[in-house]
């Protein structure tokens, strides 16, 4: 019998996987390389969409802006459920039970589906109902239906991509998963420039074009990620006859899932609210505000890149009891984060002026976003410490304080501090409400942290 099951069925032993034996320094290394690699093409086909819709017009980037939440409410639902995924996948093979591994693996592929059917259903009837409640620029209005409804009605990539991501990720194949995002973002930048602008016979589509190039890379990352899933992951088995709905597997993955979903959704009603408080201001505004996401992420998605290598490695090494090995992944985390964040106060600080040159900005554009980045980029001090601790606190299953961080955050002190720098000083004082917030953030990290290390790492 327990020979059956450490071969996972197969009647061969399984060899120890490298993430309970290979040195953390090289683990860590191996495991989120290939995943920053793929991050920072990520970020640089989302600069570069924008880049592109930018030279339709303004009212283009300003449309594609208000979109944001929506679009990022749909990685919230995707990767929160992959995170739950991930850890459940990474300890039950830490813990050598690989009937549990595959129906995590299994299940997320049905739960990848359900997401994809709500947001096809709210792209199709909801988009302009989203975008009335935010602009009455009949322009940017329409610009933004078209745009979001091709989002949203094909995200069946960007759902069954992330997942299949994710699988990979757990079992720590992530070179795949650097092939995949780098293809489906070469793909984008590639498509961008001919179906906005109708090149090579192709139609001239504006936004939409925009939105198709986005949605054609996602699904052909996924139709690869599949075949390495398949074919390449065999930690796993992945088969339709094995796809049916396990509550206890479910229950499992989304007592991490929904926390980090909720988190990211958080997101989505942060810059919601902020975009509100800036239209009142202008709609240069709000599209300052849709540059600087585009912008921030070629420092924060490498950071990201590293916390998808890091979270498997803890969740593994706390399943077999290993506290040194979490203990070094941590350190080493925090390094690196840091290091990131400062490059990217460095950067911010010296050249926002010729980084909103990039998006055709007017001379308003610049004056506003100038101001607004150097600003806002204070609180990479402490943002670094803030999104590894995150991760942390997801991967030894307690999902429920990265929420609470993420609530206090964003909708305890970002956002009223926003308002109330709106009312009482004009525009150029709302972005202090970001460095205003990661100093909270900092704060209730640190406390939270440390509650979970006396409870859970100490006492391995």
């Amino acid at each position: 019998m327990e020979a059956t099951k450490a071969a996972g069925g197969s009647g061969e032993p399984r060899k120890e996987n490298k993430m309970g034996v290979m040195p953390i320094p090289k683990l860590l290394l191996t495991m989120s390389l290939p995943m920053i690699i793929s991050m920072i093409v990520q970020a640089l086909y989302n600069v570069v969409d924008s880049i592109f819709v930018s030279q339709i017009n303004e009212n283009a980037l300003t449309a594609v802006s208000l979109a944001f939440p929506i679009q990022n409410l749909m990685i919230a639902v995707a990767s929160g459920t992959g995170v739950g995924v991930n850890a459940l996948l990474s300890r039950s093979l830490g813990e050598k039970n690989y009937e549990q591994a595959d129906k995590a693996a299994n299940n997320s592929i049905l739960l990848a589906l359900i997401g994809f059917a709500a947001f096809c259903l709210f792209g199709l009837f909801g988009s302009r109902i989203f975008f009335e409640a935010q602009t009455k620029d009949p322009q940017i209005l329409e610009y933004g239906v078209q745009y979001m409804t091709v989002i949203c009605g094909l995200s069946i990539g960007i759902f069954l991509q992330i997942t299949m991501e994710r699988l990979l990720q757990a079992t720590g194949l992530t070179f795949y998963t650097m092939i995949t995002q780098g293809l489906g973002a070469i793909l984008n930048i590639i498509f961008d420039p001919i179906l906005i602008f109708g090149y090579f016979g192709f139609p001239k589509m504006g936004v939409t074009g925009a939105a198709l190039a986005t949605v054609f890379g996602q699904i052909v990352a996924t139709l690869l990620a599949i075949f390495f899933n398949v074919a390449r992951n065999h930690e796993i088995h992945i088969h339709p006859t094995r796809m049916r709905f396990d509550a206890p597997t479910i229950k499992g993955i989304y007592a991490v899932g929904v926390p980090s979903i909720l988190m990211m959704s958080i997101g989505s009603v942060m810059t919601f609210g902020m975009n509100k408080i800036l239209l009142v201001f202008s709609s240069t505004a709000a599209a300052v505000f849709g540059v600087y996401f585009k912008l921030q992420s070629f420092f924060f998605m490498p950071v990201f890149g590293l916390n998808n290598g890091m979270v498997p490695i803890i969740a593994f090494n706390y399943g077999a009891r290993k506290k040194d090995r979490i203990t070094h992944t941590i350190r080493l985390s925090c390094i690196f984060a840091f290091i990131m964040m400062m490059l990217g106060l460095i950067v911010f600080q010296l050249i926002p002026g010729k980084l909103l040159l990039l998006f055709n900005a007017s001379e308003d554009m610049i004056s506003i976003g100038s101001n607004a980045l150097r600003i806002i980029s204070w609180s990479y001090l402490f943002a670094g410490f803030c999104i590894v601790l995150s991760s942390v606190f997801q991967a030894l299953g307690n999902g429920v304080y990265s929420l609470i961080v993420s609530v206090a955050r964003q909708l305890f002190v970002l956002l009223p501090s926003a308002w109330i720098l709106a009312e009482l000083f004009g525009l150029h004082a709302v972005w202090w409400s970001f460095p205003i917030a990661e100093v909270a953030s900092i704060l209730l990290s640190i406390l939270l942290f440390g509650r979970i290390y006396r409870k859970k790492i100490q006492t391995l």
